[in-house]
């Protein structure tokens, strides 16, 4: 782990906000008795938990940030004592893909010890670790990872704190129907929207349900334009969009899949009136700053980022500014947040279950009710029995001088949405 910051000043700005939650969490009887957690623990015992991410290469910015926030929490959860009375100890693994995730995840639960797994900002990633983990009972707990099919295998021990792609393109096709309309100027059933994504578990899992939400509200897809992973080039993908009329782009895509499609419509000439992009590549400062005065107006549906209403969100400028204390710059993204969140939940749910136990874990996570709107997230916390955590949701946002700004829902919004892309 990396040098950290004075703890007590972190713990200090962070605990209130999840502390009525957790409470609120311990009201319903898990079905399962509640054992005694030790008081004392032995000589040099820890909590080893592993964890799960793309540190290097491609999706390791994301990866980095998505861990960073895990830390955070678990460093805040030792400077209160540890975890049922030991210290947590975090064994990082980089996973730069499903070989290296399921070699990484079995490197953990056996030579490391871990008896939990967390994760991985990377559904691909997280699909393989968790299968892995399944298969040697382990509980695992996947923080970031977003497509939909990692909740629909049926594994009893598996949990995802953020939101799943369904969500993804229900806030996709709320924004198109009802927020566009009135910022174009135009019926919503004559807006010509275009799907672009890359063909990936997470790109297809989203423009599918996107696809589909659209269609139950009445708005046709005028181009869906797959693409294989890492292209090299994306004006091919553009000139069907412009042929086609597109008005509104829904782009579910990585970093580097957004700068090269920013790229080629500068060289193509051609821009649709809005793009809408979902996930991290949407999300990162980085990309804002690599793309330039351009991707002013881009909208973005993501996880909570760090200029939203203090009422949907209370805590998030002081996690912000705890952030910024420990690493020594702003947050690159909300995946931090979303995993800081996330890992707050694993880490109660083990302390209320006495342990990792799997059946014990299961009725304490079931257990779990945690109240939107009470968490720097703005996120509640109540798992279906799929493991879904049913209380979290992405923000409509967009980028605004600069600045990811949340513009929907109401409540939450910070400003208002502008009509056009570019500043040019």
């Amino acid at each position: 782990m990396r040098p950290a910051a004075p703890r007590r000043s972190l713990l200090a700005a962070l605990a209130l906000p999840l502390a009525a939650g957790a409470a609120r969490a311990q009201a319903p009887a898990p079905p399962a008795p509640q054992p005694a957690a030790p008081a004392v623990s032995p000589a040099g015992a820890e909590w080893r938990i592993g964890a799960v991410y793309p540190l290097s290469g491609v999706p390791g910015l994301l990866g980095d940030e998505s861990f960073r926030g895990l830390e955070m929490a678990v460093e805040e959860r030792n400077a209160a004592g540890g975890l049922i009375g030991r210290p947590v100890r975090l064994l990082r693994a980089d996973a730069i893909d499903q070989a290296a995730a399921v070699a990484e995840a079995r490197r953990l639960m056996g030579a490391e010890k871990a008896s939990v797994l967390i994760g991985s900002s990377d559904s691909a990633v997280s699909l393989a670790a968790s299968q892995a983990s399944d298969a040697a009972g382990i509980p695992y707990f996947e923080l970031g990872a977003v497509a939909e099919g990692i909740t629909d295998r049926g594994f009893r021990n598996l949990w995802r704190t953020c939101p799943r792609a369904a969500d993804f393109a229900a806030v996709a096709a709320e924004a198109v129907s009802s927020v566009l309309p009135t910022l174009l100027g135009r019926p919503r059933e004559s807006l010509r929207v275009g799907l672009l994504h890359e063909e990936s578990a997470y790109g297809s899992s989203v423009a599918e349900l996107q696809a589909l939400r659209l269609a139950e509200a009445g708005i046709p897809v005028a181009e869906r334009v797959p693409y294989p992973a890492r292209p090299a080039d994306l004006a091919p993908a553009v000139q069907r969009l412009r042929e086609a009329f597109v008005d509104v782009l829904l782009h579910a895509a990585g970093q580097n899949d957004v700068i090269l499609l920013f790229r080629n419509l500068r060289e193509a000439g051609w821009r649709p009136r809005m793009i809408i992009g979902s996930g991290g590549g949407y999300s990162l400062a980085d990309t804002a700053r690599a793309i330039g005065p351009a991707f002013d107006g881009v909208m973005n549906i993501g996880f909570t980022g760090f200029a939203i209403a203090d009422r949907a969100a209370p805590g998030n400028a002081a996690f912000a500014e705890a952030y910024k204390r420990r690493y020594g710059a702003d947050p690159r993204s909300g995946h931090s947040l979303a995993n800081f969140f996330g890992a707050r939940i694993a880490l109660d749910t083990i302390a209320r279950a006495g342990g990792a136990e799997k059946d014990r874990l299961r009725a304490a996570m079931l257990a779990t009710d945690v109240p939107d709107g009470t968490t720097p997230a703005g996120w509640g916390a109540a798992f279906d029995e799929r493991g879904q955590n049913t209380r979290a949701r992405p923000w409509l946002m967009q980028w605004q001088d600069g600045r990811l700004v949340t513009i929907h829902p109401e409540a939450a919004a910070v400003a208002l949405p502008r009509n056009r892309l570019g500043t040019d």
